[in-house]
């Protein structure tokens, strides 16, 4: 179990994003094409975070062109280059599934207020 511990402490990013559920977000990928790479950019709200350590994942939900898309980042993934924090949200919850039921503007997140 220690050489599984010291593995994983090495694969583990330093940069510490600060987010929660309920935020907007700013998520840039890198994506490779043949053998050309480019950054590719996803916004929408965290609707989930789960995990610890080396598989620590969070769940993006946008909607786009009406259809609801979701995507799954592995925070220690090497491709994941940045992610930025466009709006603070205001939830009570720790996993906004209910939000893939709400079209329009009850499928937004309240603004939190500083």
């Amino acid at each position: 179990m220690d050489l599984l511990k010291e593995v994983c402490k090495e694969s583990v990013k330093s940069n510490n994003f600060s987010f929660r559920v309920g935020d907007t977000v700013h998520a840039d990928v890198s994506i490779r094409e043949g053998n050309k790479s480019r950054i590719q950019s996803f916004e929408g709200v965290v609707i989930a975070h789960s995990g610890g350590g080396i598989s620590e994942t969070f769940t993006v939900r946008k909607i786009s062109y009406g259809v609801g898309v979701e995507r799954i980042f592995p925070l220690n993934c090497p491709n994941l280059k940045s992610v930025k924090v466009v709006r603070r949200g205001k939830v009570r919850r720790c996993k906004l599934y209910y939000l893939r039921d709400r079209v329009g503007r009850d499928a937004k997140v309240k603004q939190q207020v500083r």
